[in-house]
């Protein structure tokens, strides 16, 4: 599931920043990045499954190794985790209003903490 209208889609972030702010907020960064792109995760274990709230983006400006790179967001993901299969983000999948409720105010908490940094 998309999550829409966060103010992420196109925000531009110096990426030792963002990883700051991304795991203050309980995001992991791990092995989830390449040279241009960067994922962020974080896990959320409920009775009803495991779900994962992405945030990605890749490098406008540098690259991810050396750690100054301007990283441009994109639309922050929602999705349910299947064994052995992986997370499916489809707009098919049903999600636990909670879930959704969490996900949008940490999304809202590190756009604001991305906007105080400007």
């Amino acid at each position: 599931m998309r999550i829409e209208n966060t103010g992420f889609e196109n925000e531009r972030v110096e990426l030792s920043r963002l990883t700051d702010i991304m795991e203050d907020l309980g995001f992991d960064l791990a092995g989830q990045w390449d040279y241009e792109r960067v994922t962020y995760d974080r896990k959320f274990e409920t009775k009803e499954g495991i779900f994962y709230l992405r945030v990605q983006g890749y490098a406008v400006e540098g690259d991810i190794g050396g750690s100054h790179a301007i990283i441009n967001l994109l639309t922050p993901l929602l999705g349910k985790h299947y064994y052995p299969h992986g997370v499916e983000y489809g707009e098919g999948e049903t999600f636990p209003s909670n879930i959704v409720s969490t996900s949008t105010s940490l999304l809202k908490q590190a756009k604001e903490r991305m906007d105080a940094i400007k």
